[in-house]
């Protein structure tokens, strides 16, 4: 999946593709959410704190896994 980079304290790099959202954080681990619908995504990329968006928004409502 291709990345972007962003600009955030905690995550460097963000992709979304066919309802995953994977995130690259800055200590170099890659994650997976699932079922990540693209108005969500949209809100992350347009969030002020893409860090907060992920901890409020992401985490704790869609399963994930490392990759």
């Amino acid at each position: 999946m291709r990345r972007r980079v962003v600009e955030s304290a905690s995550v460097r790099s963000v992709g979304w593709s066919d309802g995953t959202l994977e995130l690259e954080y800055v200590n170099g681990y890659v994650y997976q959410y699932l079922d990540v619908p693209q108005p969500t995504f949209a809100a992350l990329m347009a969030a002020p704190s893409i860090g907060a968006y992920v901890n409020e928004h992401i985490k704790p409502y869609y399963d994930f896994r490392e990759i």
